[in-house]
């Protein structure tokens, strides 16, 4: 639905702390559904950890919040101009919890329904999943504002 190239007009994250590489389902104001592909080469496995990689929680977090700010501007029906004006600002991040790890190799996929949309803020119930796994997740709330 929106590949790499088009998530990157609307997100202002780039390499190394662009955690989505493709949106695959999204239903405006309702919910999302893209993925990272987690690959040997991240630069976060060069110290976490060494002999043993494991995909950091915070940066499932993070990818989490990725894809939940692409829904987020994309519900607002945004032209693009007004879109490039916009930044999104996580406030909190709540009962997060990590069910298991993620390694090289593995494709992992977020999972972001609405919770609340009230004009510029907005409330997620985020999941991470690797093969159908459940891997993470946690509620996230986040502000849309002026750059």
């Amino acid at each position: 639905m929106l590949d790499i190239m088009e998530i990157q007009e609307i997100l202002p994250h780039r390499y190394p702390f662009l955690l989505v590489d493709r949106i695959t389902d999204m239903e405006k104001a309702k919910s999302i559904t893209g993925y990272k592909n987690i690959s040997i080469s991240e630069p976060a496995f060069m110290g976490h950890f060494p002999g043993h990689p494991i995909y950091p929680g915070v940066l499932i977090l993070e990818g989490m919040a990725q894809a939940g700010g692409v829904l987020a501007l994309k519900s607002n029906d945004l032209t693009k101009e007004e879109l490039e004006s916009k930044v999104i600002y996580f406030m909190s991040i709540d009962g997060a919890k990590f069910r298991s790890p993620v390694r090289p190799g593995d494709k992992l996929v977020y999972k972001i329904e609405v919770k609340k949309l009230r004009g510029n803020l907005i409330v997620l119930d985020g999941k991470a999943f690797v093969d159908d796994n459940l891997v993470a997740e946690a509620e996230l709330k986040a502000m849309i504002v002026d750059k």
